[in-house]
This record gives C-alpha cells, sequence and structure tokens, in this order.
C-alpha cells in the first residue's frame, strides 16, 4: 500500500507520533509532508482553479508534488493538533488549494477508491471539531472509508504522556490499521457519497457551475452513465 501523510504542524508532537505509528502499522511505501515547511502559501482567492482549471494557480508548481502524491496513494492520513478547537492554521491553508476537486466541482475518480484518516490531539477538548475540520474535504473529495481519531493526551510533549494513553493509543491504532488492510481493495462509496454526487451531478447537468466543471463532467461521461467508482 501508498501511504500519504500530510501533518498539520512542523514539530513531531503526539500527534506526529500517532500518524507516524498508525502509517507504519498499515505498512507499505510511506510518503510525509510537514506543514507549513513543505507548503504553506495561502489561497488568494483568484478563482483560477474553478474557472480556468488548477494548473493556474499561482502555487500550482508548489502544492504539485503533495497532489501527486495523493493521487497515488491507497490511503491518506489527514493529522492535526487542536488549535483553538479547530485544525492548524497550515491545515487549513493546504486544504483551502483544493476547493476545486470538491464534489459540487471537479473530483478526481481515484479519490472514490481510497481510504482516508483523520487525527487530531489535544491536552483536554477540541478533537471532535478538529477532526472534522479534516474530514470534510476528504468526503467531498469523495474518499468514501473516513476513520477518525481524537486522542487527549493531558500532555503538551509526547514525552510527558503517560505510559497508559499511550498504550490506549496502540490499542486504537491497531485497531485502525487492522481494519484498513482488511478493507484494502475493497472499498466502495456508500449511500451517502453516492446520493451527494447524484445531487451534483444535476447541478452540473443544468449548467450551474463553471464551463470548466461542466466540460470536465462531460468529460468524463458522469453526466451520462459513467460513475468514478466503476
Amino acid at each position: 500500500m501508498k501511504i500519504v501523510i500530510c501533518h498539520g504542524q512542523n514539530h513531531k508532537g503526539s500527534t506526529y507520533h500517532i500518524a507516524r505509528a498508525l502509517a507504519d502499522k498499515i505498512g507499505g511505501e510511506i510518503t510525509e509532508f510537514f506543514l507549513p515547511r513543505d507548503f504553506g502559501e495561502y489561497c488568494v482567492g483568484c478563482g483560477n482553479c474553478f474557472m480556468k482549471g488548477e494548473e493556474k494557480c499561482p502555487h500550482y508548481d508548489k502544492i504539485r508534488r503533495i497532489t501527486e502524491a495523493i493521487d497515488e496513494s491507497d490511503v491518506i492520513i489527514l493529522d492535526s493538533p487542536v488549535y483553538v478547537y479547530h485544525a492548524t492554521g497550515a491545515m487549513k491553508v493546504l486544504l483551502d488549494h483544493y476547493g476545486y476537486r470538491w464534489m459540487v466541482h471537479r473530483p478526481s475518480e481515484n479519490m472514490f477508491h481510497k481510504q482516508g484518516v483523520v487525527i487530531s490531539t489535544a491536552a483536554g477538548a477540541g478533537m471532535k471539531s478538529t477532526n472534522q475540520d479534516m474530514a470534510d474535504s476528504l468526503f467531498f473529495w469523495g474518499v468514501p472509508k473516513i476513520y477518525r481519531y481524537g486522542k487527549a493526551v493531558a500532555a503538551l510533549r509526547w514525552e510527558d504522556v503517560s505510559d497508559k494513553t499511550k498504550e490506549e493509543i496502540d490499542r486504537k491504532t491497531s485497531a485502525i490499521a487492522s481494519s484498513i488492510q482488511k478493507n484494502h481493495g475493497f472499498v466502495k462509496p456508500g449511500l451517502k457519497t453516492r446520493l451527494y454526487f447524484a445531487i451534483m451531478r444535476q447541478i452540473q447537468k443544468k449548467g450551474m457551475m463553471s464551463p470548466q466543471d461542466r466540460a470536465y463532467w462531460s468529460r468524463k461521461g458522469w453526466l451520462e452513465k459513467e460513475r468514478p467508482w466503476k
């Protein structure tokens, strides 16, 4: 399996250690990116990705390496420590650049066969909303199977996390890794994803989005009988 990890921070804290442990347990080729070190350009709201194509984004060349790794992967892991009850700004900066890939615009068909994981940690709370920040993008990209893991570690440093908590983390990451291995090659979109896709298809058929989007859907055959998960 090919695994890509996008870390929502540069430092190797609790969130990093959990994500990396999970990837190691899944096994396979692992590619990691640290944000904002590997990408930190703010979306400027130019709209080029929507109206002219993603290659017209002023940051296209800088983000392309991450995009290619995501496309080639079988498993996408997004992780972020909790910052004021949400994902880090660095993670948001990355995800903002993939708005054009949401189902309402130009989703990539390879996303509909992947598995995704969102991971967050905090000393106390905020993991649910932080994981939701990242899971939203995975779902609207078309990823059909998304695992969520949020953990209150009651510490600011991984070295200070208690042995009991680390044992709980070990059991949980082992369980998620086992599920991912079992589901590899057998993942298909569920009812919710198919329903959203059907709604977006009607929007595209009515010409409510950009000509670039409609041409893309037409080229893929999705306005007719073809579907990205077939």
